[in-house]
């Protein structure tokens, strides 16, 4: 496919078919995300490929901290996990929230479901000192998440990023065997599409691009 093409289609996917993804195609996808920059090309990602069943249902389960959270506020009208606004949901609130069982359904019905780990003794996180919440770090390794979405879709497959697990970090690393040292930055369910999207909504450059200054002439 053209690489704009790639760019402008590879969707959020969270329904599959029955199809496989087998290893071959997987290692394709990942031999070629690999190529993504990280800084001072350290190339601390770690991948580890879910297939069994148990292991995903475990990890579905893990997501529900994250998701309830993201689902109270969200019905509260606020800006779910949102570092700048409090949440204003009770304890009560959130307890009686239910999950919707799709949010954890992509873990149970991609063919395989990525967990993408940082080696955080490797990452440049020039933001550490700020009185803000760290994004830099990032930088390492969220390039290769989304190689691996657009080499994916290359590939006639999809997913989405997910980070609601990542609300019970210690209890996937237990899961999982994660060491020390590491992060979880991602999960990714990969499938065949049910429906691939032709055609994505985003704002026009004019929105979001500036000259000179943040409050500069449009691009």
């Amino acid at each position: 496919m053209d690489l704009y093409d790639v760019m402008r289609t590879t969707g959020a996917v969270r329904r599959f078919t029955d199809d496989p993804l087998p290893d071959d195609v997987l290692r394709r996808i990942l031999d070629n995300a690999r190529f993504a920059p990280s800084g001072g090309n350290r190339q601390g990602v770690r991948v580890i490929a879910l297939r069994d069943l148990g292991t995903r249902e475990a990890l579905s389960k893990l997501c529900v901290t994250g998701a309830r959270r993201y689902v109270a506020q969200k019905r509260n009208g606020e800006n779910p996990w949102n570092p700048l606004q409090p949440m204003g949901v009770t304890p009560e609130q959130l307890a009686a929230t239910e999950v919707p069982a799709e949010l954890s359904t992509p873990l149970l019905t991609s063919a395989v479901v990525l967990v993408v780990c940082v080696d955080l003794g490797v990452v440049a996180a020039f933001d550490q000192d700020l009185d803000r919440v760290g994004v830099i770090a990032g930088a390492s390794v969220y390039p290769f998440v989304w190689n691996v979405l657009l080499a994916a879709r290359n590939e006639g497959f999809g997913g989405v990023l997910t980070t609601m697990a990542v609300a019970e970090e210690p209890r996937v690393k237990e899961l999982l065997g994660i060491p020390d040292g590491f992060a979880v930055a991602a999960v990714l369910p990969l499938g065949k599409p049910q429906h691939q999207v032709s055609k994505l909504t985003r704002r026009p450059v004019s929105e979001f691009a500036t000259r000179e200054r943040f409050d500069g002439e449009s691009l």
